[in-house]
């Protein structure tokens, strides 16, 4: 895929936005590290309903700053766009204050940007969006006690051709990866039918990075890889289990590196990457999308 601009890289990052003392905060802000959940991946019906009320405010805010991805705007503007509407739904931006690993800095704004070769958790900041690019926008609302994560990519003006089927087969991957989840089955069922699609366009599916169980938690112990990672990763899929499935596919070589930011991962070729994400529960007859506006 010809690029509509060479490389991406590091802009101004703004100061912190501010969120009202009387919407609430998960664990973690302001703690070095978030603390490990230990409560399972299986969630009563009425903790699911709680969970669905933040997936359904992501989903919305992730609507609202797809509709803003245009040529001209800044990342920056496009968190506060995001961070404006998750609390004027009372709810709290997850990813605002999480604690980075190992000692790296916490997470410092609503969501992320990532652009391009930017494979994900990129920082909003100065960089103007361009003609053509492919802006991967990543948000979650808390509210309630529980998270619910979306993402999705979106092209600036028209995009190439193959800009827009890399688009286009991610999210249908993502699809396929969860009408693969149902009872019973283990969860790298869904890393192999992902994997499988992407390849029959000469794509990869990127290992370093996975979806997760996600709640009560931001993050649970439950790993949900967007590869064939058998025999490995082979959790039984059970019903009230809440997890994201987020394929991020690139047009070819998925070989990463880490920015020194702590967060920004890019593909070492240059190579572009698209991504979606739901969040889903299990029902006794298969997967539902809880992450729909």
């Amino acid at each position: 895929m010809a690029p509509v601009r060479e490389t991406i890289s590091k802009g101004v990052v703004s100061p912190l936005r501010a969120v009202p003392k009387g919407i609430t905060r998960p664990d973690y802000v302001g703690k070095k590290r978030a603390a490990r959940w230990t409560g399972g991946d299986v969630h009563s019906a009425e903790a699911i309903e709680r969970i669905r009320i933040s997936a359904k405010i992501a989903a919305q805010a992730l609507a609202e700053v797809g509709k803003h991805v245009v040529p001209g705007v800044t990342t920056d503007e496009l968190d506060r766009i995001g961070h404006e509407f998750i609390l004027d739904h009372g709810a709290y931006p997850s990813t605002l204050g999480y604690p980075g690993a190992a000692g790296r800095p916490p997470f410092p704004k609503a969501m992320c940007t990532s652009v391009n070769e930017v494979i994900c958790h990129g920082i909003p900041d100065s960089t103007v969006v361009e003609e053509g690019d492919i802006v991967k926008v990543d948000i979650t609302a808390y509210k309630n006690h529980m998270h619910g994560d979306n993402c999705g990519s979106f092209i600036a003006g028209e995009g190439t051709e193959r800009s827009r089927q890399l688009v286009e087969v991610t999210h249908e991957a993502m699809m396929r990866g969860i009408k693969a989840a149902h009872p019973g089955r283990e969860v790298n069922v869904i890393g192999r039918v992902i994997e499988k699609y992407a390849s029959r366009f000469g794509m990869e599916s990127v290992q370093s990075y996975t979806g997760h169980g996600v709640g009560p938690a931001f993050h649970t112990g439950l790993v949900i890889p967007h590869y064939d990672a058998a025999p490995e990763h082979a959790d039984v899929i059970e019903p009230g289990m809440v997890f994201t499935v987020e394929p991020m596919l690139v047009d070819g070589s998925q070989a990463n590196e880490e920015w020194n930011d702590g967060w920004t991962v890019v593909t070492k070729s240059g190579a572009w990457v698209a991504q979606f994400e739901h969040t889903i529960v299990i029902t006794d007859s298969g997967p539902e999308v809880l992450t729909l506006p």
